[in-house]
């Protein structure tokens, strides 16, 4: 299995550094005068997640928000990404919808339209 993680894009994580540097001063100018210990579990939360999207936005480094697996066996058997195997009459017919808006050559119409049906 290969594993590729992803992490959130620049822009999203500038957001939420912003959005976390506001709710750690908020919480520390009004939730720990006011609430306590409550405030200071705020702050720290709110310190944390302030910190993660700064290194996410700030570094090439960062925490990933999700992973995606991908099983090498089927992309090696066919010679592409698993992904985009599909039913071969839908791909035959996307192909042709590429040849005729002359997006691919003859060549590799042909070519592509012949790997399709060797696959069957």
């Amino acid at each position: 299995m290969k594993r590729i993680r992803v992490k959130p894009g620049k822009g999203q994580s500038t957001a939420g550094f912003i959005g976390g540097l506001l709710f750690v001063l908020l919480g520390i100018f009004v939730v720990i005068p006011t609430f306590g210990a409550f405030g200071l579990v705020w702050t720290l939360v709110a310190a944390v997640i302030c910190g993660v999207n700064a290194v996410n936005a700030f570094s090439d480094k960062g925490v990933a928000s999700h992973e995606i697996l991908i099983d090498e066996d089927e992309e090696r058997l066919s010679g592409q990404p698993a992904e985009s195997r599909g039913d071969p009459a839908e791909r035959l017919e996307k192909l042709r919808e590429l040849y005729e808006r002359r997006l691919i050559t003859e060549e590799e119409y042909q070519k592509r339209r012949a790997e399709i049906l060797d696959e069957l």
